[in-house]
């Protein structure tokens, strides 16, 4: 009895799951500060969904054939920036040439054909204005919030933080956190990652992914 109570269970679920699924028609795009678990969550969401996982930090090393650190430290913020626009402009499918800029190539957006897939953006992307409107315009753009003690502790386990390491990490993290809120804010879905097992927090975010996709009658 309980083995079959079970199997229905899980027969349902996967009746939800491929109910929800049918009904995402563009990419699924993390945004939210550093630390969060973008990439954690993504790629457990993208194995959920059957979908591919993308990280837009790892396409921008690929295209500028050199670490992110190495970028800022050598090119300065604003130029990352253009350059990240510009890789997720691609991986959104949107048909921008690509060109060569301060000497580093950036690849051609291709034929405008973005796909389902789920994609971690680095903290700062959703800040600038056109990265903003590219992702609220072509994907479905979920915010990932923490509490800022829980962004300082994860942050502090990784040295490969560029933004961390010209001053106090947790006053960087506060002022940032408070400076960028109101732009992640404009994502149309929220997700709290607090302390909890990853399976708790890819839950709430399907919840709320199906409760978009009713609301924005993408079910019917």
């Amino acid at each position: 009895m309980d083995e079959d109570h079970t199997l229905s269970e899980s027969a349902a679920e996967a009746v939800h799951l491929a109910a929800v699924l049918a009904h995402i028609d563009r990419p699924i795009v993390l945004v939210g500060m550093m630390g969060v678990g973008k990439t954690s969550l993504g790629r457990r969401l993208a194995a959920l969904l059957g979908v591919p996982f993308v990280d837009a930090d790892d396409e921008i090393e690929k295209a500028a054939h050199m670490p992110i650190p190495d970028i800022f430290a050598t090119y300065g913020e604003a130029f990352f920036r253009e350059g990240e626009r510009r890789v997720i402009a691609r991986l959104l499918g949107e048909n921008t040439p690509g060109d060569a800029i301060k000497g580093l190539k950036l690849p051609h957006a291709g034929n405008g054909k973005a796909g389902l897939k789920v994609l971690s953006t680095g903290g700062g992307a959703f800040v600038n204005d056109a990265t903003r409107e590219l992702i609220l315009a072509r994907g479905i753009a979920v915010w990932l919030d923490a509490e800022l003690e829980t962004l300082v502790d994860r942050t502090a386990r990784k040295g490969n933080r560029p933004l961390l390491k010209t001053g106090n990490p947790r006053e960087i993290l506060s002022n940032l956190k408070s400076s960028r809120e109101p732009f992640y804010s404009q994502a149309p879905i929220k997700v709290m990652s607090g302390n909890v097992p990853h399976s708790r927090t890819l839950a709430s975010l399907m919840v709320s992914l199906d409760e978009w996709l009713d609301a924005h009658g993408a079910k019917g």
